[in-house]
């Protein structure tokens, strides 16, 4: 982890922790979405043992010693390690679930935040959902939104957000989405929140326009909220930003 910064700067993902080639990781889904007991037995049942053996460690540290103690805590050193011990495809569910045994609160997750790499404030805004019940961490989401990098973002507009972002600050979370090629796929709760929403139905028009005049394509993607906004259409059912266990992540 490099030194504290109170807005830092959000360099490109290390390699060893990109996933595919377009930098997707290959895990066992969004970390955001799944509850951390699920994260844990996925990564249970395709780790190698070295890797398996590494993490569970990892987790018994993380549970013996939870929250901040001094300049580093030794979980926080594990988030460093997750990476490199168990792959590019497994490492964002590795580090959700050594936060969530850290027992993580908002202090403890806006240390790691302005701390660390790219890939660990990553895992910080995926983390959100499962450990903050409130508002409190909405700083480190804002301060997510206002970065260009796109790995960032995705993880920035989950499950978190969608709970606690106000109607201004997330209309425009969807228009960067669309100015950076970041696919809406990962705006959590996207259908209940843009049905019925007049302002944001004429951001996006004035963002069409706008690509129109200067010669340059409209995002597919800008069409399919569009869509969303009608308010005549039929309301999406129930709130997807709940966890596969039934609570809210």
């Amino acid at each position: 982890m490099t030194s504290s910064n109170p807005t830092p700067r959000t360099p490109a993902a290390r390699p060893q922790d990109t996933g595919g080639p377009d930098g997707t990781p290959d895990g066992p889904g969004t970390p955001a979405l799944l509850p951390p007991q699920e994260l844990h037995a996925h990564l249970t049942a395709h780790l190698g043992g070295a890797a398996r053996a590494w993490l569970d460690q990892a987790l018994d540290e993380a549970a013996a010693h939870p929250g901040v103690h001094g300049p580093l805590s030794v979980w926080e050193l594990r988030l460093a390690e997750a990476g490199r011990r168990c792959g590019a495809g497994h490492a964002d569910a590795a580090r959700v679930v050594i936060l969530h045994a850290a027992r993580a609160g908002t202090e403890a997750l806006t240390r790691v935040y302005q701390q660390g790499t790219a890939d660990e404030r990553r895992a910080v805004l995926l983390a959100l959902p499962h450990l903050v019940p409130g508002p409190e961490a909405l700083p480190l989401v804002e301060d997510a939104l206002r970065t260009n990098d796109t790995r960032l973002l995705a993880a920035a507009v989950g499950p978190y957000a969608a709970r606690h972002l106000d109607a201004h600050q997330w209309r425009h979370a969807v228009l960067k989405c669309l100015f950076t090629g970041v696919a809406v796929d990962h705006v959590a709760d996207l259908p209940r929140r843009a049905h019925g929403d007049a302002e944001l139905a004429r951001m996006l028009a004035d963002y069409a326009a706008e690509r129109t005049a200067a010669g340059r394509p409209v995002p597919a993607d800008l069409h399919r909220v569009l869509a969303l906004t009608d308010p005549t259409s039929a309301p999406p059912a129930g709130d997807n930003t709940r966890g596969s266990d039934g609570k809210e992540s």
